[in-house]
């Protein structure tokens, strides 16, 4: 059973199969995806899970365990991180074709942050079981999609450790 089970609010939709055709358009403007032909994507649709939650539904929340990655379908998700008193931070919005929680999915940590939908919510779920599935099954498919969340994990830690540099460099001329 993966986390997602224990979301309510959450209708699920059965399997990804009946939503390839928007998977296709939204994957093909996903960099992610970039390398991926559509046997591929249909396939990877195969282990995917679909929901849908209604605007003001908490889909990830921060500190608590997970193991999924949601991929948008429809509607607008905040993604919201606590500060050092405790008070909720919006860090962005994510929007269709946004993925989210692939770091939990990983390594199985705690939520960096929480997500909650702006609008009704239709979203696809990989969750750890499904990915270790798809690996065991479809090695050459795993492995690929293995590779794209190391590049996506890592084009992200450069832009943290980017925005990280620019805040101490901030600092260092505040103190001076």
């Amino acid at each position: 059973m993966s986390t997602i089970d224990s979301i309510s609010n959450l209708d699920y939709l059965g399997d990804a199969t009946p939503f390839i055709g928007r998977i296709h358009e939204i994957i093909a403007s996903i960099q992610m995806f970039d390398d991926f032909n559509g046997a591929e994507i249909a396939e990877f649709a195969r282990y995917l899970h679909c929901y849908h939650a209604p605007q003001g539904s908490e889909i990830i929340r921060e500190g608590e365990a997970g193991d999924f990655m949601l991929l948008i379908l429809e509607g607008n998700v905040e993604i919201v991180k606590k500060d050092v008193r405790g008070q909720p931070q919006v860090i962005s919005i994510a929007d269709p074709g946004k993925t989210l929680g692939e770091m939990s999915l990983i390594d199985g940590e705690p939520r960096f942050a929480s997500c909650m939908s702006l609008t009704p919510l239709d979203f696809a779920v990989l969750d750890r079981q499904s990915l270790s599935r798809l690996i065991a099954e479809e090695p050459g498919l795993g492995i690929k999609l293995l590779m794209e969340l190391l590049i996506l994990l890592n084009q992200r830690l450069r832009g943290v450790s980017g925005q990280l540099m620019d805040c101490l460099e901030a600092r260092r001329a505040r103190i001076r």
